[in-house]
Parts: structure tokens; C-alpha cells; sequence
């Protein structure tokens, strides 16, 4: 396998691999396997909204989107690494933990020692808070705030947001509001804009829902663990049920935006994702099974309910994606008003 092909594998999904694979690697590779890297997707599409959203309204800043960009990305890689630490730390991954079924933790399975993770982290950290203070010096002064708030939810998302079910609504305030309504900001000419922050909610129920699933995959593990995410203090069967009703929350949301003018009708192409949904209803309405199912592609599991949800977010997330561009054009080229 060549360095590129490694380095795709990486970014489309989460490597299984051993010391020996590891050991072969270049620093690349094995940053963006250490990173989760193949989740940073649902990042870069909450960027991008922002920059599309910004290009609409007619005042943007490239430059400033790409920087935008890339520190979201290097924030989430940050985030993740210091996610593991913690864990590690607290003793959470050790015996076969969830977390190191689903792919390498570089610190439980021995491919890093402490100080060379510690340097994973301080150098996409500092990439991270380099662009943040970039944005800081250039665009407006609502974008310190956004940047503390980030780097505090950055900081302290794992330990304790994470342990006392704040987690996920962490998670829905940072994909949302936070990254596409920030990366509006500083992209658009340094205005803030509540309905930028309603459509950024809308996608990151999303990624919120692909959390959400996996904390219910691991309901059981983080209870013994004393890790109480939301799923662990709702119970295995509200949780389920609970990502349905954000799922059709989007929908709702998407109704809203188009009855009252924010967005226009070819929004309603996220309708094209309702046969993923039913096809992942189909899996939350029955229990977790307590081993993969024989229907269930090979190197998924554990990943089940997380799994489902992530291959449903990337439907309804592309839609949506489309759907903001088409109204975009519609809306810059005049034709926005037909409707």
C-alpha cells in the first residue's frame, strides 16, 4: 500500500491495525490514524456551510474560510488526542475497553509512549490555537469569544463535560452555532447572524446523533466506568429513541426554514434522506444486539448504532450540503425568487 492509499484509508475510515503496520508508517499516517481522522468530515461540512452561507450573503474572505477551516480540523484532531489521554489516564481503556476495539489507541495498545503523545498533541494544539489567533488579529471582536469558547469546550469536553452527560449537548453547540455560525463570522465580513446559528444547529444534530449513537454502543462499558454520558443516564431504550427524535427534528427544522423565507423550497431535497432514515430507524427500534449481526459488513463492530447513524448523517448531511448550495445559486443568480 502506498503512502497516499494509506493516507485515504485513514481518511475514510478508522484503521484497524497492528504494531507492525504501525511501525511502517510515516508521520503522517500515523497522526491522521492517532486522530481519528476519518470523522474530521463532519467538521470540514460544518465549515463549509459557514463559508457557503457567507459566499451567499455576498461578503467573503477566502483566506479567512481556509484558516477557519483548517483550525476547526486541527481543533477536532486536538480534541480527539486529549479525549484519549484523558481516558488513558483515568484508566478507562485498559481491558479490551470499547474504545480500543474500534481502532488503535495509540497510548493503550503501546504504539506511542507519553511524551511522544504529549508532542501529537502540543503540535496540533498550537496549529490549532495558531489559527485561532490569526482570526483574532484580522477579523471582529466577537471572535475572541468564539475562540475562548471553543478551546474551552476543546479542553474540557472529555473530562468533565463528557462524564456528567453534557457531552452531547457540548457537541451540538460546537458543530452548530459555534463552527458554522463562527466560521460565518470571520469568513463574512465579521457579522453575526441567528439565522446562520439555526441553520448550523440543523446539520449538527448530525454529528450529535453519530455521538449519541456511540455512547449508546458503549452504554454498558461507560456505566461500569462511572462515565455517564447522556445515553448512560437515559437508559438504552430512551437513547435509541432519543436520536430518532433528533433525526426528525432536522426535518422539522428544514420545514421551519422554508415556510418562513430564510431558506427557499430546493431545501426540501433533504427529503431524498428519508429512505436512510427508515432504513435506520429499522436498526434503533430493537435493542442493541450483544454481538454483530450476521448482516453487518466485517470490521464494523463494535460500532453498530454509531455506525448506522454516521452512514445516515452523511445522507442527510450531503442533501443538506446540496441543498444550501442550489439555494445559493438560486438566490445569487435571481431565481431565488421564483419560488
Amino acid at each position: 500500500m502506498t503512502t497516499i492509499q494509506t493516507w485515504m484509508r485513514a481518511l475514510r475510515t478508522i484503521p484497524r491495525i497492528d504494531r507492525a503496520e504501525w511501525d511502517n508508517y510515516d508521520i503522517i499516517s500515523r497522526w491522521l490514524v492517532a486522530t481519528r481522522s476519518a470523522v474530521f468530515v463532519m467538521t470540514a461540512i460544518s465549515a463549509m456551510i459557514g463559508g457557503i452561507l457567507a459566499w451567499k450573503d455576498g461578503n467573503v474572505n477566502w483566506v479567512f474560510f481556509m484558516v477557519a477551516l483548517l483550525g476547526l480540523i486541527f481543533a477536532h484532531a486536538s480534541n480527539n488526542l486529549i479525549n484519549d489521554l484523558v481516558d488513558y489516564n483515568k484508566g478507562i481503556d485498559v481491558n479490551n475497553y470499547y474504545r480500543s476495539q474500534y481502532g488503535p489507541q495509540p497510548l493503550e495498545n503501546g504504539f506511542l509512549t507519553k511524551p511522544a503523545f504529549y508532542r501529537y498533541i502540543g503540535i496540533t494544539l498550537l496549529l490549532a490555537i495558531a489559527a485561532g489567533i490569526y482570526l483574532v488579529m484580522n477579523t471582529g471582536p466577537l471572535t475572541p469569544i468564539l475562540a475562548f469558547l471553543g478551546l474551552f469546550f476543546l479542553l474540557f469536553y472529555t473530562w468533565p463535560l463528557k462524564y456528567i452527560g453534557m457531552g452531547e449537548p457540548t457537541v451540538i453547540l460546537v458543530w452548530g452555532p459555534l463552527m458554522i455560525g463562527g466560521t460565518y463570522y470571520v469568513t463574512g465580513g465579521s457579522v453575526w447572524s441567528w439565522e446562520v446559528a439555526l441553520i448550523g444547529l440543523v446539520y449538527a444534530i448530525g454529528p450529535t446523533s453519530v455521538l449519541f449513537g456511540k455512547h449508546t454502543d458503549k452504554l454498558n462499558e461507560d456505566k461500569k466506568k462511572g462515565v455517564n454520558t447522556l445515553p448512560v443516564i437515559l437508559g438504552e431504550k430512551v437513547a435509541r429513541y432519543t436520536n430518532v427524535g433528533m433525526w426528525i427534528s432536522q426535518y422539522i427544522l428544514v420545514g421551519a426554514l422554508v415556510a418562513n423565507g430564510t431558506v427557499s423550497p430546493v431545501m426540501l431535497i433533504t427529503l431524498l434522506a428519508i429512505p436512510k432514515l427508515m432504513w435506520a430507524y429499522r436498526v434503533y427500534a430493537k435493542p442493541r444486539p450483544d454481538s454483530a449481526p450476521d448482516d453487518l459488513p466485517p470490521g464494523v463492530w463494535p460500532l453498530y448504532l454509531s455506525a448506522h447513524a454516521f452512514n445516515y448523517n452523511k445522507s442527510f448531511g450531503g442533501l443538506f450540503l446540496l441543498g444550501l448550495i442550489a439555494d445559493t445559486i438560486l438566490f445569487k443568480t435571481g431565481w431565488y425568487f421564483v419560488f
